[in-house]
């Protein structure tokens, strides 16, 4: 009859255990939304699917259980570079883990798999393909496992953006390990993908977890992408000395663009698969330590790396999915500080990456593919692909979108941090007119021209070609003249954007009719189209964006400089020693001892006593050169 008494016992004393390793592993007073019931529920063997954007903190949901509770969690992750820097900062704060992966030499597998078998390990970390290939699970079974977590566990579904075929296997682990919890955790999951992962993992009676995909500390901007890669320097210049990434579509991209920003006197290295395992791991230390701040990359870059002071991501061309662009604009402004996501975005992506998925698809059905099967994931990408070009290439608030499009409601009205929202997009007053007069044109033509012809004869051009075709005695010749012809390539890209006109999918694209070409005409569609963006405000300072009032800059500096010495001693990225965050709390509060350097964000018992000391004396003696006081309120 006191069910409910101790029920409310065990929840209290569980929150304060909760909050006593919290506090003293990772120096943390709070959990963030949704942490909490997610940990609860690993406590209590439930299984669970968490759903979180970038930078919400969905690791610690599995590895503080691990630390409440006996036996073992096993991690599954797909990159080694995601594994090595989760293992490095469990480590730095005193919580033993390790990993295993193809990348280890044989003394480290070794080592790694007795401290497994003698049981000193909480957390192992391990590729799906290594954990369904049989030979762990029987070292596995012999120590049992008390819980799975499967990272980016989108991976497990034909709809999610990253679909591997070996994450399926992982339900297989159900019938092996029949006593451990399972908890599926994704940045990046539509309605449609988390109930495939609660299918495909066969989840029992889960408890599903979808946090606020709002990221507000993120201004968000939308530009079309006009000729050579002017836009994209000035865009990476104005984040002089801060981190920025820069993502584009092939590796031929990546290299292009970081040569271009190395020429215009900035320090840029590019991140590809073409590249030794040698070469990107190089790129990514010396990214994780500040050494550079500038990288060019395709998408698989940032997914190993948690340095949450990236102040810019910047799309030199368009996502092949919103999933895609949310976990990549994800990677700015970690620490909750703000920061800069600009996508560069022209039709011509769209196009490119129909070819790449078209060219795979008939590659693999070459190969002896399961037809219905690869069909299915084309057919799945395509959609994707539409989903992305219409939110580019539509006016609504940015993060509305992006909410709406997984699933969550919207109540903020503007968010003022997109550039929809902070008005740098301005509409076309007559833009039912201008829509029409470019329809009509393309009727004169007999729909058998592309973009720059079109946009030739409607400026009124005597171009050679127009001339030849006789198109300047055509009545639409020279309606839009008060428009430069760059203009009107913008807005023809406009009304492809928005299926008002289609363009073929040949070498040479001709633009054609859509189905609601007609409807445009009649008036029956009420259109927007955008004038070419306004110039963009100034941005703010590094200093500006970097410090609060009470933040000593010269020490903040002194202190960052100490941080990326110790990181290289040790060699761990530079967040792995302190945050931003924790640095800024540092100088703003000026702590003299071990008891009031305990006080601040981030440092845990293990942090206190390994690198607190060293900092205290940077500390001290910045305040005695500048006779400061120390110990600020």
């Amino acid at each position: 009859m006191n069910t409910g008494v101790e029920d409310r016992q065990s929840e209290e004393d569980w929150s304060s255990r909760i909050a006593h390793v919290l506090k003293e592993i990772w120096g943390f007073d709070a959990l963030r939304p949704l942490q909490q019931d997610a940990i609860e529920a690993n406590l209590r063997a439930r299984d669970s699917l968490l759903v979180m954007p970038t930078g919400g903190g969905k690791s610690l949901t599995y590895q503080l259980p691990s630390l409440l509770l006996e036996g073992l969690t096993v991690v599954a992750s797909p990159l080694i570079s995601l594994m090595k820097d989760q293992v490095d900062g469990l480590v730095a704060n005193g919580v033993p883990a390790v990993s295993l992966h193809s990348g280890q030499d044989e003394q480290t597998r070794h080592h790694n798999r007795q401290q497994i078998q003698s049981r000193q390990t909480k957390l192992l970390y391990v590729s799906p393909e290594l954990l369904v290939g049989g030979s762990l699970n029987g070292l596995l079974r012999t120590i049992g496992v008390r819980a799975f977590a499967i990272d980016e566990a989108h991976c497990i579904s034909h709809w999610g953006h990253d679909f591997r075929p070996e994450y399926r296997r992982l339900a297989d682990l159900r019938g092996i390990f029949p006593e451990a919890s399972f908890h599926a955790c994704t940045a990046t999951a539509t309605p449609q993908v988390r109930q495939d992962i609660l299918e495909a993992l066969v989840l029992s009676d889960p408890s599903i977890l979808v946090g606020n995909f709002d990221r507000p500390n993120l201004t968000l901007r939308i530009r079309r992408r006009e000729g050579g890669r002017d836009q994209l320097v000035e865009e990476v210049r104005r984040h002089d000395g801060q981190g920025v990434i820069v993502y584009a579509l092939s590796r031929k991209d990546t290299e292009q663009i970081a040569s271009r920003l190395c020429k215009e006197g900035m320090t840029a290295k590019y991140y590809h698969a073409g590249l030794s395992s040698r070469e990107r791991d190089r790129v990514q230390t010396q990214f994780a330590r500040e050494e550079v701040n500038i990288v060019v990359a395709t998408v698989a870059f940032g997914m190993g790396i948690d340095r949450s002071n990236i102040r810019a991501v910047i799309h030199a061309s368009m996502p092949r999915s919103i999933e895609h662009y949310q976990q990549e604009t994800g990677r700015a402004g970690r620490d909750g500080e703000p920061a800069d996501c600009v996508l560069f975005h022209s039709y011509a992506d769209v196009d490119r990456w129909r070819r790449l998925a078209t060219r795979s698809f008939e590659e693999a059905v070459a190969e002896g593919g399961d037809v219905d099967a690869l069909r299915e994931d084309f057919q799945a990408k395509d959609e994707l692909l539409e989903d992305m070009n219409r939110m580019a290439s539509g006016m609504r608030c940015r993060h509305q979108s992006i909410v709406r499009y997984f699933g969550g409601d919207w109540d903020r009205g503007s968010c003022k941090a997109c550039d929809v929202c902070l008005d740098e997009i301005e509409l076309l007053p007559d833009g039912r007119d201008v829509a029409r007069m470019i329809l009509s044109c393309v009727a004169r033509v007999k729909q058998n021209f592309g973009v720059g012809h079109l946009s030739e004869v409607l400026c009124g051009s005597e171009a050679q070609s127009v001339l030849r075709w006789r198109h300047h005695e055509l009545s639409t010749w020279g309606l839009l003249k008060r428009f430069h012809k760059k203009e009107v390539v913008h807005l023809i890209h406009q009304m492809i954007d928005h299926g008002y006109l289609e363009r073929t999918r040949d070498d040479r694209p001709i633009i054609v009719f859509s189905e609601q070409s007609s409807a445009v005409m009649r008036g029956d569609i009420e259109i927007e189209l955008m004038r070419p963006p306004k110039p963009r405000r100034t941005g703010r300072s590094v200093s500006q964006a970097e410090l609060e009032e009470g933040v000593d800059a010269d020490l903040l500096e002194k202190l960052k400089q100490k941080r990326k010495s110790v990181a290289n001693e040790q060699d761990v990225p530079a967040y792995v020693v302190f945050s931003d965050r924790t640095l800024k709390a540092m100088a703003k509060h000026r702590p003299s001892g071990l008891r009031t350097m305990r006080m601040l964000h981030g440092i845990g018992d293990a942090k206190l006593q390994s690198y607190a000391p060293v900092f205290l004396e940077v500390i001290e003696s910045h305040c005695d050169d500048g006779d400061r006081d120390i110990d600020l309120d």
